[in-house]
């Protein structure tokens, strides 16, 4: 057996079912003695083909891989010209000048204020953006053939809506999320993320951010910017699930730069952005295209043309 095809096969449905007869379930964790493993009997295609079956998906996962290695590299391009930009921004900094004590920086719950760059002002986080929390979408349940999956913390974290509830289609417009909105979990597990996992329902205890006033990459960065501050205040919070409060995106604070710099900073940054979301998006349409193929080609429905292999010949067992 060609050892790439066997990674494969053990991820099939044929696979998973045959152990399931064998599994000794515990009360940690399940597991499969060797000597049942023989006792298994799975279909086998042709050495050539399943070197084939291998190379076509393996393709696919070095694709994805490199597309999260790539995503790796504009995150941290995109958070290194953030901070050059802003942390801190101040005019001694931007013209190289010594005098760093001059800026305006934050430092735990610390302030040292002093001006800002010529023209630039200080707004709140949610001037600059607005924060829409999410629906409590029990009260809107799936009517029909015809639903939206909820969008939840878990969701968000998975990056996905696999095995999400449902909602009704029917949910107010401004709650549907779309692929490249920003979501910010509020309470719980606090993350700000580019969302890239399908259409679906905002819950309760997400964000969506967004703002008709400001570039998408500008209150995403400064919303993770304060993230380590957020997640500090729900750590303190003595309730079973930490969160914060509306008044800590107002006490969060933005250095707004001029329109003519704004603009300029953008035609930097927005394509960074718009390069992760579409990676992210590539990928999801890659793992669809493999786990469709896995079970077609390991069953045999669907043939690799493989030179030496004739095509409507059944797999070994």
């Amino acid at each position: 057996m060609f050892p790439p095809f066997l990674r494969w096969l053990v991820r099939g449905n044929d696979w998973w079912e045959q152990i399931g007869k064998f599994l000794n379930v515990g009360a940690v964790f399940d597991s499969l003695k060797c000597s049942d493993i023989p006792n298994s009997h799975l279909p086998i295609p042709p050495l050539a083909e399943q070197r084939a079956i291998a190379g076509v998906l393996g393709a696919l996962d070095d694709k994805i891989e490199l597309n999260r290695q790539m995503n790796q590299t504009l995150e941290a391009l995109a958070q290194t010209l953030f901070k050059h930009w802003f942390v801190p921004a101040c005019a001694a900094e931007r013209s190289g000048a010594a005098d760093r004590d001059a800026c305006l920086r934050r430092e735990g719950s610390g302030r040292q204020a002093t001006k800002l760059p010529k023209g630039w002002r200080e707004e709140s986080l949610d001037h600059v953006a607005t924060f829409l929390n999410g629906l409590a979408l029990q009260k809107f349940p799936p009517d029909g053939d015809d639903s939206l999956p909820v969008i939840k913390i878990a969701q968000l974290r998975a990056g996905n809506t696999d095995g999400a509830d449902q909602a009704s289609f029917r949910v107010p417009t401004e709650y549907v999320i779309e692929d490249g909105d920003v979501l910010f979990s509020w309470s719980g597990s606090l993350e700000v993320e580019l969302w890239c996992g399908g259409r679906g329902a905002l819950n309760q205890h997400l964000f969506k951010v967004s703002s008709d006033q400001f570039p998408k990459w500008f209150y995403f960065l400064w919303t993770r910017h304060h993230l380590s501050e957020f997640q500090a205040i729900a750590a303190d919070k003595t309730t079973t699930m930490g969160h914060i409060q509306r008044k800590h995106l107002t006490q969060a604070k933005v250095f707004v730069p001029t329109p003519p710099e704004l603009k300029e900073m953008s035609e930097t940054m927005s394509p960074l952005i718009e390069k992760l979301i579409t990676n992210n998006l590539e990928s999801r349409t890659l793992a669809a295209l493999r786990d469709a193929l896995l079970p077609k080609l390991l069953s045999g429905e669907l043939r690799l043309p493989v030179r030496g292999t004739q095509a409507g010949v059944p797999f070994s067992s």
